[in-house]
Protein backbone atom coordinates (compact mmCIF):
# COMPACT_ATOMS: atom_id res chain seq x y z
CA UNK A 1 0.00 0.00 0.00
CA UNK A 2 3.09 2.35 0.89
CA UNK A 3 4.55 1.23 -1.96
CA UNK A 4 1.68 2.31 -4.24
CA UNK A 5 1.39 5.43 -2.01
CA UNK A 6 4.87 6.32 -2.82
CA UNK A 7 5.10 5.38 -6.54
CA UNK A 8 2.05 7.63 -7.46
CA UNK A 9 3.40 10.76 -6.19
CA UNK A 10 6.44 10.41 -9.13
CA UNK A 11 3.48 9.85 -11.37
CA UNK A 12 3.60 13.40 -12.80
CA UNK A 13 7.69 13.29 -13.25
CA UNK A 14 6.81 10.21 -15.29
CA UNK A 15 4.48 11.93 -17.47
CA UNK A 16 7.25 14.96 -17.47
CA UNK A 17 9.73 12.41 -18.92
CA UNK A 18 7.34 10.72 -21.56
CA UNK A 19 6.95 14.30 -22.91
CA UNK A 20 11.18 14.63 -23.22
CA UNK A 21 10.85 11.06 -25.46
CA UNK A 22 8.16 12.73 -27.48
CA UNK A 23 10.25 16.20 -27.87
CA UNK A 24 12.96 13.27 -28.59
CA UNK A 25 10.59 11.73 -31.25
CA UNK A 26 10.27 14.90 -33.25
CA UNK A 27 14.06 15.43 -32.97
CA UNK A 28 15.35 12.36 -34.54
CA UNK A 29 13.13 12.65 -37.69
CA UNK A 30 12.49 16.55 -38.25
CA UNK A 31 15.45 17.10 -40.00
CA UNK A 32 14.86 14.09 -42.22
CA UNK A 33 11.01 15.81 -42.79
CA UNK A 34 12.92 19.76 -44.16
CA UNK A 35 15.97 18.65 -46.09
CA UNK A 36 15.27 20.35 -48.99
CA UNK A 37 14.31 23.43 -46.65
CA UNK A 38 17.74 23.36 -45.30
CA UNK A 39 19.52 22.37 -48.04
CA UNK A 40 18.22 25.69 -49.41
CA UNK A 41 18.93 27.60 -46.38
CA UNK A 42 22.68 26.44 -46.76
CA UNK A 43 22.69 26.90 -50.28
CA UNK A 44 22.75 23.77 -51.43
CA UNK A 45 23.25 23.47 -54.89
CA UNK A 46 20.26 22.96 -57.57
CA UNK A 47 20.20 19.40 -59.63
CA UNK A 48 18.58 18.57 -63.01
CA UNK A 49 15.22 18.22 -61.87
CA UNK A 50 14.77 21.69 -59.90
CA UNK A 51 15.55 20.16 -56.11
CA UNK A 52 18.51 20.92 -54.12
CA UNK A 53 20.81 18.47 -53.07
CA UNK A 54 19.95 17.60 -49.95
CA UNK A 55 23.32 15.31 -49.25
CA UNK A 56 24.78 17.73 -47.29
CA UNK A 57 22.09 17.88 -45.08
CA UNK A 58 22.10 13.64 -44.19
CA UNK A 59 26.07 14.33 -43.68
CA UNK A 60 24.56 16.76 -40.76
CA UNK A 61 21.93 14.32 -39.67
CA UNK A 62 24.45 11.53 -39.74
CA UNK A 63 25.91 13.81 -36.85
CA UNK A 64 23.74 13.17 -34.57
CA UNK A 65 25.19 9.64 -34.23
CA UNK A 66 28.18 11.35 -33.29
CA UNK A 67 26.60 13.31 -30.69
CA UNK A 68 25.78 10.42 -29.21
CA UNK A 69 28.92 8.22 -29.05
CA UNK A 70 30.73 11.66 -27.29
CA UNK A 71 28.44 11.88 -24.51
CA UNK A 72 27.28 8.20 -23.56
CA UNK A 73 30.54 7.21 -22.07
CA UNK A 74 29.87 10.35 -19.51
CA UNK A 75 26.25 10.36 -19.91
CA UNK A 76 25.29 6.75 -17.87
CA UNK A 77 27.88 7.35 -15.45
CA UNK A 78 26.57 10.54 -14.64
CA UNK A 79 23.10 9.45 -13.85
CA UNK A 80 24.67 6.43 -11.94
CA UNK A 81 26.71 8.80 -9.41
CA UNK A 82 24.65 12.18 -9.29
CA UNK A 83 20.93 11.35 -10.35
CA UNK A 84 18.45 10.65 -13.34
CA UNK A 85 17.16 14.71 -12.52
CA UNK A 86 20.88 15.83 -13.40
CA UNK A 87 21.16 13.74 -16.69
CA UNK A 88 17.66 14.58 -17.46
CA UNK A 89 17.82 18.43 -17.18
CA UNK A 90 20.75 18.06 -19.00
CA UNK A 91 19.33 16.23 -22.11
CA UNK A 92 16.27 19.33 -22.03
CA UNK A 93 18.96 22.28 -21.58
CA UNK A 94 20.59 20.77 -25.28
CA UNK A 95 17.50 20.03 -26.64
CA UNK A 96 16.65 23.53 -26.61
CA UNK A 97 19.58 24.81 -27.77
CA UNK A 98 19.07 22.12 -30.77
CA UNK A 99 16.10 23.19 -31.96
CA UNK A 100 16.70 26.82 -31.74
CA UNK A 101 20.59 26.54 -33.64
CA UNK A 102 19.28 24.40 -36.07
CA UNK A 103 16.48 26.51 -36.95
CA UNK A 104 18.39 29.80 -37.48
CA UNK A 105 21.75 27.69 -38.83
CA UNK A 106 23.27 29.88 -41.54
CA UNK A 107 25.13 27.31 -43.08
CA UNK A 108 26.14 23.25 -42.72
CA UNK A 109 28.61 23.56 -40.41
CA UNK A 110 27.01 25.19 -37.28
CA UNK A 111 24.32 22.71 -38.48
CA UNK A 112 26.49 19.98 -37.86
CA UNK A 113 27.74 21.70 -34.64
CA UNK A 114 23.85 21.51 -33.87
CA UNK A 115 23.04 17.91 -34.86
CA UNK A 116 25.92 16.54 -32.17
CA UNK A 117 24.05 18.62 -29.55
CA UNK A 118 21.15 16.64 -30.81
CA UNK A 119 22.41 13.58 -30.30
CA UNK A 120 24.00 14.30 -26.71
CA UNK A 121 20.95 15.19 -25.76
CA UNK A 122 18.96 12.08 -26.95
CA UNK A 123 22.02 9.84 -24.52
CA UNK A 124 21.74 12.27 -21.44
CA UNK A 125 17.48 11.33 -21.60
CA UNK A 126 18.25 7.99 -22.80
CA UNK A 127 20.35 7.55 -19.33
CA UNK A 128 17.53 9.09 -17.49
CA UNK A 129 14.13 8.08 -18.43
CA UNK A 130 14.70 4.13 -18.85
CA UNK A 131 16.53 4.09 -14.88
CA UNK A 132 13.89 6.64 -14.05
CA UNK A 133 11.22 4.83 -15.21
CA UNK A 134 12.15 1.46 -13.72
CA UNK A 135 12.51 3.37 -10.24
CA UNK A 136 9.17 4.71 -10.11
CA UNK A 137 6.90 1.82 -11.52
CA UNK A 138 9.37 -0.97 -10.17
CA UNK A 139 7.99 -4.37 -11.45
CA UNK A 140 6.15 -2.84 -14.08
CA UNK A 141 9.07 -1.17 -15.61
CA UNK A 142 9.35 -3.47 -18.39
CA UNK A 143 5.84 -2.18 -19.31
CA UNK A 144 6.72 1.77 -18.54
CA UNK A 145 9.36 0.80 -20.99
CA UNK A 146 7.22 -0.16 -23.48
CA UNK A 147 6.10 3.05 -23.13
CA UNK A 148 8.83 5.48 -23.60
CA UNK A 149 9.43 3.77 -26.95
CA UNK A 150 5.13 4.42 -27.83
CA UNK A 151 6.07 8.24 -27.03
CA UNK A 152 8.52 8.66 -29.64
CA UNK A 153 6.32 6.96 -31.45
CA UNK A 154 3.53 9.68 -31.04
CA UNK A 155 6.54 11.95 -31.59
CA UNK A 156 6.84 11.11 -34.98
CA UNK A 157 3.46 10.35 -35.69
CA UNK A 158 2.24 13.77 -34.50
CA UNK A 159 5.35 15.76 -37.48
CA UNK A 160 3.97 15.49 -40.36
CA UNK A 161 0.25 16.56 -38.93
CA UNK A 162 2.41 19.29 -37.63
CA UNK A 163 3.94 20.16 -40.80
CA UNK A 164 0.93 19.90 -42.79
CA UNK A 165 -0.77 22.53 -40.92
CA UNK A 166 2.33 24.79 -40.59
CA UNK A 167 2.47 24.72 -44.60
CA UNK A 168 -1.40 25.14 -44.76
CA UNK A 169 -1.17 28.00 -42.89
CA UNK A 170 1.86 29.62 -44.66
CA UNK A 171 3.79 29.95 -41.57
CA UNK A 172 7.76 30.04 -42.04
CA UNK A 173 9.39 26.05 -41.48
CA UNK A 174 10.90 27.43 -38.44
CA UNK A 175 7.86 27.37 -36.11
CA UNK A 176 8.02 23.64 -35.66
CA UNK A 177 11.35 24.22 -34.31
CA UNK A 178 10.81 26.93 -31.86
CA UNK A 179 7.30 25.07 -30.32
CA UNK A 180 9.41 22.25 -29.61
CA UNK A 181 12.08 24.34 -27.98
CA UNK A 182 9.47 25.94 -26.01
CA UNK A 183 7.76 22.17 -24.42
CA UNK A 184 11.09 21.16 -23.69
CA UNK A 185 12.14 24.25 -22.14
CA UNK A 186 9.01 24.31 -19.88
CA UNK A 187 9.49 20.80 -19.57
CA UNK A 188 13.12 21.23 -18.34
CA UNK A 189 11.84 23.36 -15.91
CA UNK A 190 8.59 20.92 -14.47
CA UNK A 191 12.29 18.61 -13.98
CA UNK A 192 14.05 20.72 -12.24
CA UNK A 193 10.83 21.03 -9.50
CA UNK A 194 9.13 17.77 -9.86
CA UNK A 195 10.44 14.59 -7.04
CA UNK A 196 12.47 11.82 -8.43
CA UNK A 197 12.68 8.29 -7.04
CA UNK A 198 15.44 7.75 -4.93
CA UNK A 199 18.57 5.48 -6.83
CA UNK A 200 21.12 3.02 -5.62
CA UNK A 201 24.47 5.47 -5.88
CA UNK A 202 27.39 4.01 -7.46
CA UNK A 203 30.39 3.99 -5.62
CA UNK A 204 33.95 3.43 -6.62
CA UNK A 205 34.87 0.31 -5.74
CA UNK A 206 38.29 -0.62 -4.04
CA UNK A 207 39.82 -3.90 -3.25
CA UNK A 208 37.48 -5.75 -5.21
CA UNK A 209 38.37 -7.94 -8.52
CA UNK A 210 35.62 -7.15 -10.93
CA UNK A 211 34.31 -9.97 -12.86
CA UNK A 212 35.45 -9.69 -16.54
CA UNK A 213 33.17 -9.52 -19.62
CA UNK A 214 34.08 -12.51 -21.79
CA UNK A 215 32.83 -11.21 -25.70
CA UNK A 216 32.30 -14.93 -27.02
CA UNK A 217 30.77 -15.18 -31.08
CA UNK A 218 27.15 -14.58 -29.86
CA UNK A 219 28.39 -11.94 -27.37
CA UNK A 220 30.04 -10.01 -30.52
CA UNK A 221 27.18 -10.79 -32.90
CA UNK A 222 24.66 -9.28 -31.05
CA UNK A 223 26.87 -6.01 -30.48
CA UNK A 224 27.12 -5.85 -34.50
CA UNK A 225 23.38 -6.44 -34.77
CA UNK A 226 22.93 -3.61 -32.74
CA UNK A 227 24.70 -1.79 -35.18
CA UNK A 228 22.29 -3.83 -38.12
CA UNK A 229 18.85 -3.22 -36.58
CA UNK A 230 19.67 0.32 -36.24
CA UNK A 231 20.50 0.72 -39.33
CA UNK A 232 17.15 -0.86 -41.15
CA UNK A 233 15.16 1.97 -39.61
CA UNK A 234 17.64 4.86 -39.32
CA UNK A 235 18.25 5.17 -43.29
CA UNK A 236 14.76 4.69 -44.01
CA UNK A 237 13.14 7.51 -41.54
CA UNK A 238 15.41 9.74 -42.25
CA UNK A 239 16.14 9.10 -46.46
CA UNK A 240 12.04 8.24 -47.33
CA UNK A 241 10.84 11.83 -47.87
CA UNK A 242 13.35 12.01 -51.50
CA UNK A 243 12.39 8.23 -52.55
CA UNK A 244 8.24 9.77 -52.03
CA UNK A 245 8.91 12.21 -54.25
CA UNK A 246 11.00 10.13 -56.93
CA UNK A 247 7.95 7.81 -56.81
CA UNK A 248 5.69 10.75 -57.28
CA UNK A 249 4.08 11.00 -53.98
CA UNK A 250 1.83 14.01 -53.59
CA UNK A 251 2.51 14.63 -49.81
CA UNK A 252 5.46 12.63 -49.39
CA UNK A 253 5.62 13.34 -45.39
CA UNK A 254 2.75 10.82 -45.00
CA UNK A 255 5.56 7.96 -45.17
CA UNK A 256 6.34 8.86 -41.70
CA UNK A 257 2.77 8.88 -40.14
CA UNK A 258 2.56 4.70 -41.20
CA UNK A 259 5.85 3.96 -39.97
CA UNK A 260 5.11 5.41 -36.93
CA UNK A 261 1.51 3.34 -36.76
CA UNK A 262 3.85 0.48 -37.90
CA UNK A 263 5.90 1.04 -34.95
CA UNK A 264 2.84 1.28 -32.63
CA UNK A 265 1.60 -1.75 -33.52
CA UNK A 266 4.86 -3.63 -33.27
CA UNK A 267 5.33 -2.59 -29.44
CA UNK A 268 1.84 -4.20 -28.56
CA UNK A 269 2.38 -7.64 -30.85
CA UNK A 270 6.15 -7.95 -29.69
CA UNK A 271 4.72 -7.46 -25.87
CA UNK A 272 2.16 -10.43 -26.48
CA UNK A 273 4.62 -12.71 -28.52
CA UNK A 274 7.01 -12.44 -25.69
CA UNK A 275 3.89 -12.72 -23.06
CA UNK A 276 3.38 -16.51 -24.75
CA UNK A 277 7.47 -16.63 -24.15
CA UNK A 278 8.31 -16.71 -28.04
CA UNK A 279 12.07 -15.91 -27.70
CA UNK A 280 13.67 -12.63 -28.38
CA UNK A 281 16.28 -14.30 -30.64
CA UNK A 282 13.89 -15.76 -32.79
CA UNK A 283 12.17 -12.09 -33.11
CA UNK A 284 15.65 -10.77 -34.07
CA UNK A 285 15.66 -13.11 -36.67
CA UNK A 286 12.65 -13.02 -38.94
CA UNK A 287 11.75 -9.01 -37.96
CA UNK A 288 14.63 -8.47 -40.61
CA UNK A 289 14.32 -10.85 -43.40
CA UNK A 290 10.57 -9.21 -43.61
CA UNK A 291 12.49 -5.63 -43.46
CA UNK A 292 14.75 -6.61 -46.26
CA UNK A 293 11.26 -8.19 -48.36
CA UNK A 294 9.68 -4.75 -47.71
CA UNK A 295 12.89 -2.91 -48.92
CA UNK A 296 13.18 -5.08 -51.83
CA UNK A 297 9.67 -4.42 -52.19
CA UNK A 298 10.06 -0.96 -52.45
CA UNK A 299 12.89 -0.87 -54.65
CA UNK A 300 11.67 -2.61 -57.46
CA UNK A 301 7.82 -1.19 -57.30
CA UNK A 302 8.22 2.33 -58.00
CA UNK A 303 4.67 3.42 -57.29
CA UNK A 304 3.72 5.91 -54.70
CA UNK A 305 1.26 3.33 -52.77
CA UNK A 306 4.88 1.49 -52.62
CA UNK A 307 6.45 4.32 -50.13
CA UNK A 308 3.55 4.63 -47.57
CA UNK A 309 3.36 0.92 -47.50
CA UNK A 310 7.14 0.48 -47.06
CA UNK A 311 7.23 3.31 -44.59
CA UNK A 312 4.74 1.06 -42.40
CA UNK A 313 6.00 -2.45 -43.12
CA UNK A 314 9.61 -0.63 -41.80
CA UNK A 315 7.80 0.83 -39.07
CA UNK A 316 6.80 -2.71 -37.80
CA UNK A 317 10.08 -5.04 -38.52
CA UNK A 318 12.37 -2.32 -38.59
CA UNK A 319 12.17 0.27 -35.71
CA UNK A 320 9.49 -1.89 -33.80
CA UNK A 321 11.64 -2.44 -31.06
CA UNK A 322 14.09 -5.22 -32.55
CA UNK A 323 16.99 -2.49 -31.30
CA UNK A 324 15.28 -3.11 -27.70
CA UNK A 325 14.98 -7.13 -28.24
CA UNK A 326 18.69 -7.01 -28.95
CA UNK A 327 19.70 -5.20 -25.52
CA UNK A 328 17.29 -7.78 -23.99
CA UNK A 329 19.46 -10.93 -25.17
CA UNK A 330 22.57 -9.27 -24.31
CA UNK A 331 20.78 -8.67 -20.69
CA UNK A 332 20.41 -12.12 -20.29
CA UNK A 333 23.54 -13.28 -21.99
CA UNK A 334 25.41 -10.64 -18.98
CA UNK A 335 23.24 -10.41 -16.07
CA UNK A 336 25.53 -9.22 -14.12
CA UNK A 337 26.98 -6.22 -16.38
CA UNK A 338 24.16 -5.41 -17.15
CA UNK A 339 24.81 -1.71 -17.91
CA UNK A 340 28.00 -2.35 -19.26
CA UNK A 341 26.26 -4.39 -22.34
CA UNK A 342 23.23 -2.11 -22.94
CA UNK A 343 25.97 1.01 -23.26
CA UNK A 344 28.19 -0.89 -25.75
CA UNK A 345 25.05 -1.98 -28.23
CA UNK A 346 23.59 1.32 -28.06
CA UNK A 347 27.01 2.80 -28.95
CA UNK A 348 27.14 0.23 -31.95
CA UNK A 349 23.55 1.72 -32.66
CA UNK A 350 25.56 5.61 -32.53
CA UNK A 351 27.79 4.22 -35.00
CA UNK A 352 25.60 3.22 -37.25
CA UNK A 353 23.67 5.97 -36.97
CA UNK A 354 26.81 8.18 -37.77
CA UNK A 355 28.45 5.91 -40.40
CA UNK A 356 25.29 4.86 -42.38
CA UNK A 357 23.44 8.45 -42.65
CA UNK A 358 27.15 9.57 -44.02
CA UNK A 359 27.29 6.78 -46.43
CA UNK A 360 23.67 7.86 -47.48
CA UNK A 361 24.68 11.21 -48.13
CA UNK A 362 27.47 10.29 -50.29
CA UNK A 363 25.25 7.78 -52.18
CA UNK A 364 22.15 10.35 -52.53
CA UNK A 365 25.19 13.34 -53.60
CA UNK A 366 26.41 10.31 -56.32
CA UNK A 367 23.31 9.00 -57.30
CA UNK A 368 21.99 12.59 -58.12
CA UNK A 369 18.05 11.86 -58.91
CA UNK A 370 18.01 8.02 -58.44
CA UNK A 371 20.19 8.69 -55.18
CA UNK A 372 17.51 7.66 -53.11
CA UNK A 373 16.81 4.23 -54.83
CA UNK A 374 20.36 4.21 -54.23
CA UNK A 375 19.92 4.67 -50.47
CA UNK A 376 17.07 1.89 -50.55
CA UNK A 377 19.72 -1.00 -51.79
CA UNK A 378 22.53 -0.02 -49.58
CA UNK A 379 19.88 -0.27 -46.57
CA UNK A 380 18.86 -3.44 -47.80
CA UNK A 381 22.72 -4.77 -48.12
CA UNK A 382 23.32 -4.19 -44.03
CA UNK A 383 20.06 -5.79 -43.29
CA UNK A 384 21.04 -8.78 -45.13
CA UNK A 385 24.46 -8.84 -43.39
CA UNK A 386 22.32 -8.12 -40.37
CA UNK A 387 20.17 -11.54 -41.00
CA UNK A 388 23.12 -13.73 -40.99
CA UNK A 389 24.57 -12.51 -37.80
CA UNK A 390 20.71 -13.53 -36.14
CA UNK A 391 20.99 -16.78 -37.96
CA UNK A 392 24.23 -17.42 -36.32
CA UNK A 393 22.74 -15.95 -32.91
CA UNK A 394 19.99 -18.50 -33.24
CA UNK A 395 22.61 -21.19 -33.51
CA UNK A 396 24.82 -20.32 -31.24
CA UNK A 397 22.09 -19.82 -28.04
CA UNK A 398 20.54 -23.25 -29.84
CA UNK A 399 23.44 -24.95 -29.07
CA UNK A 400 24.10 -24.16 -25.55
CA UNK A 401 20.66 -24.41 -24.84
CA UNK A 402 21.44 -28.07 -25.78
CA UNK A 403 24.48 -28.39 -23.16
Amino acid sequence: MNQTTDSKKYYPTALALYITYFVLGIAATIMGQYKLNFAAQWGAKVLENGSYDVSGVVAVIAAIGLGRLIAFPVSGPLSDRYGRRLSGVIGCILYAIFFLGIAFSPNMYIGYVMAIISGMANSFLDTSITPSCMEIFKEKGTIANVFTKLSVSIGQFVLPFAIRFVAAENMPFHTIFIATAVIIIVDGIFLMILPFPPFEKVQKVNGKKKEKMKFTPAAIALVLLGFTTSTTFMVWMNCNQELGSLYGLADPSRAQAFYSVGIVIALFVNAALLKKKVEPAKIVLVYPVMALISLGAVYFIQKPFMVLAGGFLIGYFGAGGVLQLVVSVANEMFPKNRGVITSIVMIASSVANYLVMSIAGILTNAGGVNGPRLVVLFNMFVTFIGILLAVYLNVCLKKEKNQ
